[in-house]
């Protein structure tokens, strides 16, 4: 893997269009592409069905010919005329349908061989793209191939193009399996000649017109059901010496009674005078079996390795899923668990002596006309002593001089040329005048007590930083709520159960707190990342300071507008984190605080925030692989369990942060359409990473209108989350 570059140092800016080539979104394409083509190509060969036993309603039979009722079991239909076959007296034909199966068709292989006998195997083309060596097996025995469709429809109630599909699949495993092909077929679902109706008659009346045999019986055993040896053998003997096909199984469940039984049902049949027979020999041809032709014999060799390629790689899916299942409830009870605790906790976290000094705000801003003013003003209302260093970092649309222009006290702008977002942080330290700096965007609004409430976490001297709680302020549309909930709940509820742990990985750029002295160890804000507030925050850990999260102070951020600048917002925030983890990957190895914040803190970055979304969206596509190919019922069930769980934690999440649970009713919407979108995101972002593509920092367009925005929520929410 190539992860030089990316994991270097971008120095990134925050107006350059990004220039990195398109070949990431083609490798994301060919994933998904080949991800579609391994399920489907899975979900036709293990697709379920019912054993032959399932019987349609019948119906009238007054279309089929008498001379189909009354006649033999073999129905030979390719002249156009009816024309059917008797079992002479004293022969049966063995047949077996259903498989190969690799447990019992070798057993069964092993008793017809010791009696020197021939059967008729009617296999199943799925079962044969899975196991094509016991095909060459039957053909080696000596006994004969017939068709039994390729995934076990019933052929009366499927589509002319669907019929022509079963047959043609099922034949090219053959070929690919043994080199050659069948002319008889026994459709699923069908019994004896004299059950053949007006719903069955035309199928069997085309697949004479495609120059088919068509092979029912005469004598069912029912072994499917497994009435016992006794009862099988029994079925098996005709009357009074009459000829007859024989019906039995070789898959499709435990085989073990009718293997027993035809170890029994041989010899007492030739006791009573009984030959045994192929279908070839009852209408008098030397093989129902003809060779493949060459380009029929390649194409189903390659049948049979696509299969088996889509086998082992549905089997490794199969084990993400199961693993992404595992996270994601994982996750959700212990953030449960963890955020309970942490409620209770800070609750109950208050300072002996309140901290009143003065703090110092950076706000860095590029291109923040529309905001800066709304931001500026409610950081000059606040409750506790400020002073504001607004750092414009080369803006092109004003907004160092509407900051000016606002004339409030205790406000400095600063103007610098354009250089990104951690330099403008390091500018505004550099000129930041108390010990305790808060870093927020140019974005984003205070409450009155924001400050106040975010710095008290300080009374412990080992607390070097403090996460607060960043909240949507612009939740009115659709995705505005859709964001919303994300906050709620995959945000804020995350960082109560890493101050639990004591391993936070991120301070949101929102807003954070940081005392002086660890930006000084910590050497300020890196430009090595696009997640400077994640790298940050890790390199805060890994010097030994405690990072704790505030609940109650509250910062409203706007959040993007549109999908596309969601999406490139995400795509630098998860491109970001990739980096900061791989950056403080050593961590793992540490002692001490940064060796618990590497194994914990890094642990679960890795785990839940880009593992777990390269994971997750198997879950969904595994609920249309279920309802099309498995149980859906049970698939559904076992879905919509997973959403109530989800459901459950969104609901705890909303009553911790003191949010109105109104919101939730988008949760099905979002869990459907924005999560796809943020898995979408992570995974772009890992190609991207992997790819060695360079990504830039790509500057949203901005609303504004925060402090209208702000206002009914916080009227609605009773002022604001409390402890």
């Amino acid at each position: 893997m190539r992860l030089n570059a990316p994991f270097g140092h971008p120095r990134p800016r925050w107006n350059p269009r990004s220039s990195a080539p398109r070949l990431h979104w083609v490798i994301m394409a060919v994933l998904l592409v080949t991800l579609t083509c391994v399920l489907l190509v899975n979900g036709l060969i293990n697709s379920q069905f019912g054993a032959d036993h399932r019987v349609a309603p019948a119906t009238d039979s007054y279309t089929v010919p008498d001379a189909v009722i009354d006649g033999g079991p073999i129905i030979d239909m390719r002249g156009g005329d009816e024309r059917s076959y008797q079992i002479p007296d004293h022969t049966v034909v063995l047949t077996f349908d259903d498989g190969p199966d690799p447990v019992w068709t070798p057993q069964v292989l092993d008793v017809l061989k010791r009696h020197d006998v021939p059967a008729t195997f009617f296999v199943v083309g799925n079962r044969v793209a899975q196991d094509p060596g016991l095909v060459a097996d039957i053909v080696e025995s000596g006994s004969e191939l017939g068709i039994h469709t390729f995934t076990h429809p019933d052929l009366a109630y499927t589509s002319s193009w669907r019929r022509d599909m079963e047959l043609s699949e099922v034949q090219l495993a053959l070929a690919g399996a043994a080199g050659r092909t069948s002319t008889i077929i026994r459709p699923p679902y069908s019994s004896t000649a004299s059950a053949v109706d007006d719903n069955s008659w035309p199928t069997v009346r085309d697949l004479g017109a495609n120059g088919y045999l068509t092979v029912l019986t005469t004598h069912d055993t029912k072994d499917w059901a497994r009435p016992g040896v006794d009862k099988i053998v029994n079925a098996g003997v005709p009357e009074d010496g009459h000829g007859g096909i024989v019906l039995l199984h070789d898959a499709g469940g435990d085989r073990s009674q009718t293997v027993a039984a035809l170890d029994r049902l041989i010899p007492e049949l030739q006791d009573r005078g009984y030959t045994f027979s192929t279908v070839a020999d009852i209408v008098g041809r030397p093989s129902l079996n003809p060779p493949a032709g060459r380009w029929e014999s390649l194409r189903g060799e390659v049948v049979l390795v696509v299969v088996g390629v889509a086998t082992v790689a549905a089997g490794i899916l199969v084990v993400l899923m199961t693993a992404a299942g595992v996270l994601v409830v994982g996750r959700i009870l212990l953030l449960l668990i963890l955020a309970r605790r942490h409620a209770r906790r800070v609750g109950a976290n208050v300072p002996a002596v309140p901290i009143t000094e003065p703090v110092s705000i950076v706000v860095p801003a590029y291109n923040e006309r529309e905001c800066i003013a709304d931001t500026v003003r409610s950081l000059v209302n606040s409750d506790h002593p400020v002073e504001v260093i607004v750092v414009d970092d080369g803006s092109t649309d004003g907004t160092a001089d509407v900051a000016e222009a606002l004339g409030l006290p205790g406000v400095t702008v600063v103007r610098r040329p354009n250089g990104g977002k951690p330099a403008a942080l390091n500018t505004g330290i550099a000129h930041a005048r108390h010990e305790l700096i808060v870093m927020m965007d140019g974005d984003t609004v205070f409450g009155p007590d924001t400050v106040r409430r975010l710095v008290q976490r300080f009374d412990d001297p080992l607390v070097g930083a403090v996460a607060g709680n960043a909240k949507v302020a612009n939740r009115a549309g659709l995705l505005g709520r859709w964001q919303h909930i994300e906050y709620v709940i995959g945000f804020n509820i995350d960082r109560r159960a890493y101050d639990v742990l004591q391993c936070m990985p991120t301070i949101p750029g929102a807003i954070g707190a940081f005392r002086r002295q660890v930006l000084r160890e910590v050497g300020g804000v890196s430009a090595d990342t696009l997640a400077e507030d994640t790298d940050l925050t890790m390199a805060v850990s890994r010097s030994g300071w405690r990072v704790v999260y505030e609940p109650s102070a509250v910062a409203w951020t706007e959040a993007p507008s549109t999908l596309s600048q969601l999406w490139r917002q995400r795509y630098r925030w998860s491109y970001g984190t990739i980096q900061a983890w791989w950056k403080h990957r050593r961590a793992i190895r540490e002692s001490g605080r940064s060796g618990r914040f590497g194994r914990i803190g890094l642990l679960n970055v890795g785990l839940f925030q880009i593992l777990l979304p390269l994971l997750a969206p198997l879950m969904d596509v595994f609920l249309v692989y279920g309802l099309l190919f498995l149980d859906p019922l049970r698939t559904l069930l076992a879905w919509l369990g997973l959403m109530a769980l989800q459901g459950v934690s969104a609901v705890v999440a909303f009553r911790l942060d003191r949010e109105p649970l109104r919101p939730l009713v988008w949760l099905p919407l979002q869990q459907i359409v924005y999560r796809q979108l943020m898995y979408a995101v992570v995974i772009q972002s890992v190609v991207t990473a992997v790819t060695g593509v360079r990504l830039h920092w790509q500057k949203l367009r901005r609303v504004g209108g925060l402090e209208q925005a702000v206002t009914p929520i916080v009227a609605e929410s009773g002022e604001r989350v409390q402890r």
